[in-house]
C-alpha cells in the first residue's frame, strides 16, 4: 500500500519523539522509499519540522483538552501534527485533517485502539476552543510557549540580551531558513547568476555575504548548476569564517573539524599554489569532504585524514602550518531554523561540556601554528560559554596569542570576535573570532 504524505511524516515524528532520532536523518529514509510526488514530499517535511518546532506551543494547546493517558504511542505525535496543521497551514481546511487524523488512529492503532475516539474528540474540542497563550505577567512561560522554546533557553537569552532582544530573537528562530547558496569563486559567477534566473529561483544578493545568493525557493541541489560545482549550499553566516582569513594563496592549511567539507572546499578556492588538510574524526564524514571536493573542483588541493584534532600536535609533530581553522564541535544553538529538535535536547550542562572540547581542540592546534601565523574559531551557536568566555579563557592560557581584527566584504570586526545573531541578518547564528601568534 502507498503511503500518503501525513502517514510518512507520523511514521517520522514517532521515531523523533520516541526515539530520539534525528528528524533529517529519519525523514529522508522514509521519503526515500516512498513514490510521494514532490508537492507531497513537501508537505510531509513541512509536517515533521513545523510539529517539532512547535512542539511545546503544541503541547500547550492540547493540555487542556486530552483527559485521557495517551498509551499508544502514535496517539500523540498524531494529535500533535493534527494541532500543527489546525493552527498553522490555513490552506489545509480543517475538515482533510480531521478525516486524515482519523484514517492514521485506524492506520496506526487498530480495530480496537482508542486512538480514533481520543483523536476526534481532542481535535473537535481545538477547533471550538482555538488557541491560547499564558499569562504574559510571567514573562518566561509566556514567551516560552509563544515561541516553543525551552524555558531554561529562554531566560538564558533573557539574561544576555535583555527581554526585549529575547522575544526578537525567539521570534526570528520560527522563521523559515533562507535558501542560501555560495558561489564558487572558480566558476563564471555572471553566467551561473543567468542559468538561475533561467530555472526560476529569483537569485538576489546577500546582504550579509559576498559571493552568497538567496533564492526564492529550495531544490538547488538537482540542478546542473551544483552538480557542475558552480555552487554549492551554504548559509550566509557559514560562509564568513572563511573569509576572516588573509591568504595569499600558497599555504599550508588545517581545516581541524571539517566534515561535511563546505568550508574546506572554500579554503581550497583560494589556494592555487597550496592545500588544506582535512581532519575529522570519523572516516565515513571524510567520504562527505572527498565529495564535495570533487563536486567543487578542488579535490586536487585537499587531503584528508581521519584523527580527533586533539591530536594533531602528536601526528604533525615538528610541521607548522600558516593558517588553522577550528569549526569546533558546538551545541549548534544557530540553527535551530534548520534543525527544530536541537532546542528540546540542549541543557545548560552541555554547553560547559562542549566549551571543554573546544579549549582543548585550540590547546592542541595552536601548537602547529607558524609564528605570526592565524587561527580562526568558529562556531554555529550564539552561547556566551562556546564563544566569547572560550576566547577568554584560550588568550588567558595562551599569552603569545592575541585577536586580531578583520574586515569582510560587507561586514567588518574591529574587535576581532564576530557574533551574529539569529534576528541580525535573519540567517544562522554564528561567532567568528581570529587569533595571530606574535612573532
Amino acid at each position: 500500500m502507498t503511503k500518503s504524505a501525513r502517514a510518512i511524516a507520523l511514521e517520522t515524528l514517532i521515531r523523533v519523539f520516541r526515539d530520539g532520532s534525528y528528524s533529517n536523518i529519519s525523514l529522508n529514509n522514509n521519503l526515500r522509499g516512498s513514490q510521494l510526488s514532490q508537492t507531497d514530499r513537501n508537505f510531509a517535511t513541512r509536517l515533521v519540522y513545523g510539529t517539532i518546532q512547535y512542539k511545546i506551543y503544541l503541547e500547550y494547546q492540547l493540555k487542556g483538552l486530552v483527559k485521557t493517558k495517551l498509551k499508544e504511542p502514535y496517539l500523540k505525535p498524531l494529535l500533535l501534527m493534527s494541532a500543527y496543521q489546525i493552527i498553522f497551514l490555513d490552506k489545509v481546511p480543517n475538515r482533510a485533517t480531521l478525516n486524515e487524523a482519523n484514517k492514521l488512529a485506524k492506520q496506526f492503532g487498530g480495530r480496537h485502539s482508542s486512538g480514533f475516539r481520543i483523536a476526534n474528540g481532542v481535535l473537535h474540542a481545538l477547533i471550538r476552543r482555538g488557541t491560547i497563550l499564558p499569562d504574559k505577567i510571567d514573562s518566561v512561560k509566556y514567551l516560552s510557549v509563544k515561541a516553543s522554546v525551552p524555558e531554561w533557553l529562554v531566560n538564558y537569552i533573557i539574561t544576555n540580551w535583555g527581554e526585549k532582544r529575547a522575544a526578537s530573537i525567539l521570534s526570528s528562530i520560527n522563521m523559515p531558513a533562507k535558501n542560501s547558496v555560495r558561489l564558487s569563486t572558480l566558476s563564471d559567477q555572471k553566467q551561473t547568476i543567468a542559468e538561475l534566473k533561467k530555472l526560476n529561483f529569483a537569485p538576489q544578493d546577500s546582504k550579509l555575504a559576498s559571493n552568497e545568493l538567496i533564492l526564492s525557493h529550495g531544490g538547488v541541489s538537482t540542478t546542473p548548476p551544483f552538480k557542475e560545482g558552480k555552487l554549492t549550499i551554504q548559509d550566509e553566516a557559514a560562509s564568513l569564517v572563511v573569509e576572516a582569513f588573509d591568504f595569499s594563496g600558497d599555504e599550508k592549511v588545517l581545516d581541524a573539524c571539517s566534515a561535511p567539507g563546505g568550508k574546506t572546499a572554500q579554503i581550497a578556492e583560494y589556494l592555487p599554489h597550496g592545500q588544506v588538510t582535512a581532519l575529522d574524526i570519523h572516516e565515513k564524514k571524510l567520504r562527505l569532504v572527498r565529495q564535495n571536493a570533487n563536486r567543487m573542483h578542488v579535490a586536487n588541493r585537499v587531503v584528508t585524514k581521519a584523527m580527533d584534532a586533539r591530536k594533531v600536535d602528536q601526528y604533525f609533530s615538528g610541521q607548522q602550518f600558516a593558517k588553522i581553522l577550528v569549526d569546533a564541535p558546538c551545541s549548534g544553538l544557530g540553527l535551530l531554523r534548520r534543525k527544530p529538535e536541537i532546542r528540546y535536547t540542549k541543557s545548560m550542562k552541555d554547553l560547559l561540556n562542549l566549551q571543554k572540547i573546544q579549549l582543548d581542540i585550540l590547546d592542541h592546534v595552536s601548537k602547529i601554528l607558524e609564528e605570526n601565523g592565524e587561527l580562526i574559531y568558529s562556531t554555529c551557536t550564539f552561547a556566551v560559554e562556546e564563544d566569547e568566555k572560550v576566547v577568554e579563557i584560550f588568550l588567558k592560557n595562551h599569552p603569545k596569542f592575541e585577536l586580531r581584527p578583520f574586515k569582510l566584504a560587507k561586514i567588518e570586526s574591529k574587535t576581532g570576535m564576530l557574533k551574529i545573531i539569529p534576528d541580525s541578518y535573519g540567517s544562522d547564528g554564528f561567532f567568528i573570532a581570529k587569533f595571530v601568534v606574535r612573532g
